[in-house]
């Protein structure tokens, strides 16, 4: 009897261990996709469960039926192969059934990506350029019209690759997120200015290619506030698990007031295009243009890495007249990682001109100005 008890006891805390065992693995691992805050992303997460269902019912059925035929007809029972060869009613069978099941697949499938598809009447419209290895933002309709932003990797490579502090979400944050307001419609126009990109945000149920010299578009309807984080999805070149996508979602009182300090921050930050710059000035300001555009390829040193990019100290191109570091900054060098970098502005591609001509063992000692790019830029 007390061994019974014993047995028991025992049985009961096993049991008792392999449910607490299941219930943390359930809380640690996700194996489902998440339903997201939008319709889309939605239609997705039922699309997905729908057709996992169908799937399990094909598995379980396909699978019981060869298990009962392997038991139940075995040659150790006396069973011969069955012939099937030109049976219209077998034929028939294994021909409808897989139509009706496609059918059934296909009609929830067509009726979700024909709703993902639907950009019409937004209420606010944004380019989307994927550049390397970053994105440019254009706010092109709807309240916030006019505002334009680069948004780059904020993480510092001393963070990536050294021992620097860095938080939780370092690969997913930027500098300039992409700010929209909750409950309204955003239509996103994406298209690429070197290599083809993928604007990818699994939370707003979108993922939508940017091919240069195309413009593809899609949208989302964000329900909730919150700050929803996505990639490139496509594989642009070296640092593409560098750049990141952060849209944040705030209420319409706050995303009017983010839109009156945009348009604060653009018109302190217009250039007169005629000023006459000091080489220090445009030094200090190139220095955080080639922070932002340029050091994940020719490095902080500005020695580049070797056998793929280029070295800047020393250059011959750095070093030599400046029309023709102007004329490579413009237009790239095709068939190389050197895309074209006239999405900056005039001072800025100035500045970052000066800045190399002016750093580390180069010593030029002039001051390319914003009138000098302007004159070429076609």
């Amino acid at each position: 009897m007390t061994r019974r008890v014993a047995s028991r006891t025992i049985g009961i805390g096993i049991g008792a261990a392999l449910a607490a065992f299941a219930g943390a693995a359930a809380a640690a691992y996700q194996w489902n996709l998440a339903p997201g805050v939008t319709r889309s992303s939605q239609g997705v997460y039922d699309l997905h469960n729908i057709m996992m269902g169908i799937i399990l019912v094909i598995f379980l059925a396909v699978f019981g039926v060869l298990s009962y035929a392997i038991y139940a007809h075995r040659k150790s029972r006396g069973h011969q192969a069955a012939q099937f060869h030109e049976n219209t009613t077998v034929e028939m069978i294994w021909t409808v059934i897989p139509f009706f099941i496609l059918i059934t697949m296909a009609w929830p499938a067509t009726k979700t990506l024909l709703a993902m598809r639907d950009s019409s009447n937004p209420d606010l419209t944004v380019k989307v350029t994927g550049y390397q290895w970053k994105w440019g933002y254009d706010y092109l309709k709807g309240e916030g019209e006019g505002i334009s932003f680069m948004s780059v990797l904020a993480t510092t490579p001393d963070q990536i690759y050294g021992n620097a502090p860095k938080s939780e979400h370092y690969l997913l944050e930027v500098d300039n997120r992409l700010v929209v307001p909750v409950g309204k419609k955003v239509r996103l126009l994406t298209t690429a200015n070197d290599v083809i990109h993928s604007w990818f945000v699994p939370e707003l149920g979108v993922k939508q290619d940017a091919n240069p010299g195309f413009v593809r578009d899609t949208f989302f309807r964000a329900e909730r506030e919150g700050i929803y984080r996505g990639q490139c999805a496509e594989l642009c070149g070296k640092d593409h698990g560098f750049m990141p996508v952060v849209v944040e979602v705030v209420s319409a009182e706050k995303y009017a007031a983010w839109v009156a300090a945009q348009r604060a921050r653009m018109a302190a930050a217009a250039d007169d295009p005629n000023k006459k710059w000091e080489l220090a000035e445009l030094k200090a300001r190139g220095e955080k243009v080639y922070g932002q555009n340029c050091v994940a390829c020719h490095q902080a040193n500005g020695q580049g890495v070797k056998g793929a990019f280029p070295a800047l100290d020393g250059s011959k191109i750095v070093n030599g007249p400046a029309q023709g570091q102007i004329a490579l900054v413009l237009a790239g060098k095709p068939g190389t990682a050197m895309a074209s970098f006239k999405q900056l502005s005039d001072t800025e591609i100035a500045a970052v001109i000066t800045y190399t001509r002016n750093s580390w063992g180069n010593k030029a000692g002039d001051a390319v100005q914003p009138a000098d790019v302007k004159a070429q830029r076609k």
